[in-house]
Parts: C-alpha cells; sequence; structure tokens
C-alpha cells in the first residue's frame, strides 16, 4: 500500500485522514512491525495491522484522535491474549497520528519519496508530541527509523490476451513492478493496475536486452513463433532467474528441440519453467492459471531476497 499517496488522498478528499502503524512486537503477533493502516474519518481504510480485535480496536483509536483533533502521537500497549483475546501470544505497540489539511505539504513531499521507490526516514516526536520525520540521515536518541515501500520484483509479461490480463490483476495487490508487452497495439484494455506499464514491443531482443538483471519473464502471446522467439532471447540472459512459458509439457519437448537447433545450451534450455504455475493446480481458466502463477513467482521472489 502507498502509505503516503493515501494518506495525501484521503486528507484532499476527505479533510482528514489516520496513520496506525505497528510500532513493535514482542513475541507472537498476527503482523510485523511497519504494518499499517490509513484510516478515513467516516471509519473506510486501506491496509490491515493483521485484523481481528487488535485492528479493530486500532480503528476505533484512530476514529476517536480524528474526531478529537488530536495532534499528538498516540500510543497504544496491548497484550494480545490478556487486552484483547486473541490467541496471539505477543504484546504490540500501535501508533496512532492524525493528519490534517495543515499537512499539505509535508505528505506531498514523502509522497514524492515513496514513488521513487523504497525510502527511509527518521521519525521524532517535537515539543507538543507531534511526530517529525526527516528523509534518511542518522538516527539521534529518542529517535527511531521508519521504512516505507517495497522492494518490487521486475516483471516482463510478453503477451495481453485473457491469461495476460488476468494474470496482470493477480499481480496488481503484490511486490511486483510489471512491464506488460505485446505486439499488437490494441491488444490492452483501457484501464490497468499501477504497478503494470504496458507497452508495443517489435522485438523480443531487444526488450530483453534491456531487462534489468534479477527480472523474471513470462512468455504467452499470440503467436508460437514470437513465444520462441521470447523465449530463445530470455535463455541468453543468465542473469534472468526466471522464464516461463505458458503451455503444456508438449509444447515444452516441441520448444526444447527447437532451441536446441538453435544453438542453446542444454543447461540454458533446462531453465525454462513450462507449465506455469504451481504444481497440483490444474485448472486451465484464465483466472486459475494467473494464481497458480502468480503464487509461483511469490515464492521464487521471496528465495531471491
Amino acid at each position: 500500500m502507498p502509505v503516503w499517496r493515501t494518506l495525501r488522498d484521503f486528507v484532499q478528499d476527505h479533510g482528514g485522514a489516520a496513520l496506525v502503524t505497528l510500532a513493535e512486537v514482542r513475541g507472537s503477533a498476527p503482523r510485523e512491525v511497519g504494518a499499517r493502516m490509513v484510516v478515513r474519518p467516516d471509519g473506510a481504510f486501506h491496509g490491515t495491522i493483521g485484523g481481528g480485535r487488535l485492528e479493530w480496536e486500532a480503528l476505533a483509536e484512530a476514529r476517536r484522535a480524528m474526531a478529537a483533533g488530536r495532534r499528538a502521537l498516540t500510543r497504544l500497549d496491548l497484550a494480545l491474549g490478556p487486552d484483547l483475546g486473541q490467541c496471539c501470544g505477543g504484546r504490540v505497540t500501535v501508533h496512532v497520528e492524525v493528519f490534517g489539511p495543515e499537512d499539505a505539504d509535508e505528505l506531498a513531499v514523502l509522497a514524492a519519496a515513496e514513488q521513487e521507490g523504497p525510502f527511509s526516514v527518521v521519525a521524532m516526536p517535537d515539543r507538543t508530541g507531534r511526530v517529525l520525520r526527516r528523509i534518511g540521515g542518522q538516527a539521534p536518541a529518542g529517535a527511531w527509523r521508519e521504512h516505507y515501500g517495497e522492494a518490487a520484483t521486475p516483471v516482463l509479461l510478453f503477451g495481453a490476451g485473457h491469461v495476460g490480463r488476468a494474470l496482470v490483476l493477480a499481480l496488481a495487490p503484490l511486490p511486483f513492478a510489471v512491464r506488460w508487452l505485446d505486439a499488437r497495439p490494441d491488444a490492452f484494455p483501457p484501464h490497468i493496475p499501477a504497478n503494470a506499464t504496458a507497452a508495443v514491443f517489435a522485438d523480443p531482443q531487444k526488450e530483453l536486452a534491456a531487462a534489468p538483471a534479477g527480472a523474471f519473464v513470462l512468455v504467452m502471446t499470440h503467436d508460437h513463433a514470437l513465444d520462441l522467439a521470447v523465449v530463445s532471447a530470455a535463455l541468453r540472459r543468465p542473469d534472468i532467474p526466471y522464464i516461463g512459458l505458458i503451455g503444456s509439457e508438449t509444447k515444452r519437448a516441441r520448444f526444447v528441440g527447437q532451441l536446441a537447433r538453435a544453438g542453446l545450451e542444454e543447461t540454458d534450455i533446462a531453465r525454462l519453467v513450462c507449465p506455469i504455475g504451481i504444481a497440483g493446480i490444474t485448472g486451465k481458466s484464465p483466472a486459475i492459471i494467473a494464481a497458480a502463477t502468480a503464487a509461483d513467482l511469490l515464492l521464487r521472489s521471496e528465495v531471491l531476497r
């Protein structure tokens, strides 16, 4: 979730917003330190700190703080079992902060930094209890460091057919930055997720040469010859850890033969993943293929981090 952009937009559209942060975790808890929610004055919110009674109490406190116009940081120290009746045995500290139109400049600066990618701030309460933030730098006594944004794994997705469209939607809430490619100018839908960029391509080798190291490549175009050209170019990049081709075992066997005749080494060809997705999920509808593939990509990205 883009924390500062959401805060900026809620303040602009609704006159105020609250930021709820899981600041400390001791023992077992449903979410990790840094989990956040952004809450509107009417109680609608984005994000989660783990659900259950903990989240309900935090939402209630955020709404009380906004209604009171409270500017100082509120800290909630809660034992999940004794205080909230949750099965997790840990203890958490939750921070609640209120933002209004007077914070527009600060929110704009932080939202712009967030747009550029992951960043950190040094945070420290002032004399009134209001949290002041500075991007980067050392944290003095009494301050703490906060991290925002996720390092997104780059994905090159070749093909804007039914499965390509379903996969882009499946990847939308996940930490991936998708370059969505098709040779047909009219192949893309009018609206695409914020983490995807659509582009018409003509030269697979040019696209693969420009791909960043560590990118994932998925191939599902409308043309088998084009699929082969993309796969061949991708397999010549040893720094691309995943190359997936939609299709069956039969299609894979055919491609293996064609790639070998094109001069690729057996060890390079062995890197080709086809069929795609988690093994054992056999459904062939676009949504099922997309869900199985998104889960596989998420697993692989976790291993590489």
